[in-house]
């Protein structure tokens, strides 16, 4: 892993922690529901690393990072996303989200298009009633937080890989993903989770045609949390966006595609 560093930028109600990685072009990296700058796939990680300056942040509230307890949105996400942003000084930064990180991207884009150079949007959708949604029984096992450590991280392993590679995964990396869910907050977890409901609630989709920067759109082709479907309807949605879907991947491909899924970025990064 290359020489990283933490620092703290102080928002509304919040203390947002990063991690900063790597040399090169600027990538702000946002993750999903749950989930913080420590659980990326390292080798995704180091790949993406060893062509940019990665800034990984932990939304408020979440790991290292800090805030009031009160609810939030995803718009209040993205403007925390702004402000690391600013602080860095950059003029502008690219963007990679994913899943619920990659409703914080879009929202980013749109409120403050200056900031945002290049996005990636893997396992995500725009969000409102035109998304297809994850089955109910899917829904309910995702912001389970019944069970111990352990029967969390295998049920969650379970909606994140398709059958036979999660059982591989968790042999793997159970041990460190039922070390992360111990440390979660079921408050926290619920405020995320109603954060999603309320993007579901309100599109982004009609707006998404104002998106000028150039955008990359990547999906698993067997995603039962956010249907690889969404992904051809921001391809349509957003002008000159690029698509590339991955056989039999699950909602967290990359760790199933690491060096391939890094190399495309890069490459993605590089043009223009």
């Amino acid at each position: 892993m290359p020489n990283e560093s933490f620092e703290t930028v102080q928002v509304d109600g919040a203390q947002i922690v990063y991690r900063r990685i790597g040399n090169g072009r600027p990538l702000l990296v946002l993750n999903g529901f749950a989930a913080t700058s420590a659980d990326w796939d390292p080798s995704f990680i180091n790949g993406l690393a060893s062509s940019n300056e990665l800034i990984l942040l932990d939304n408020r509230g979440i790991g290292r990072s800090t805030d009031d307890g009160k609810p939030f949105d995803i718009a209040q996400l993205a403007d925390d996303a702004a402000h690391v942003i600013g602080t860095l000084g950059f003029e502008g930064t690219s963007v990679l989200g994913w899943s619920m990180g990659g409703f914080i991207a879009q929202t980013l884009a749109l409120q403050h298009p200056d900031r945002v150079n290049k996005l990636i949007l893997l396992s995500t959708d725009s969000g409102g009633t035109d998304a297809d949604l994850a089955s109910a029984a899917v829904w309910s096992q995702l912001v389970d937080t019944s069970g111990t450590p352990d029967e969390q991280a295998r049920r969650l392993l379970s909606l994140l890989f398709p059958s036979d590679v999660a059982e591989s995964i968790y042999r793997e990396f159970g041990d460190i993903v039922a070390a992360a869910r111990a440390r979660l907050s079921p408050d926290l977890i619920n405020r995320q989770a109603g954060a999603m409901e309320a993007w579901h609630r309100n599109a982004v989709g009609a707006r998404l045609r104002q998106i000028s920067a150039p955008v990359l759109i990547a999906t698993g082709t067997e995603d039962v949390v956010i249907p690889p479907s969404n992904a051809l309807k921001l391809v349509t949605a957003i002008p000159s966006a690029w698509l590339a879907q991955f056989p039999h991947g699950g909602h967290a491909f990359m760790a199933q595609y690491p060096r391939q899924l890094a190399d495309l970025i890069n490459c993605f990064l590089a043009v223009g």
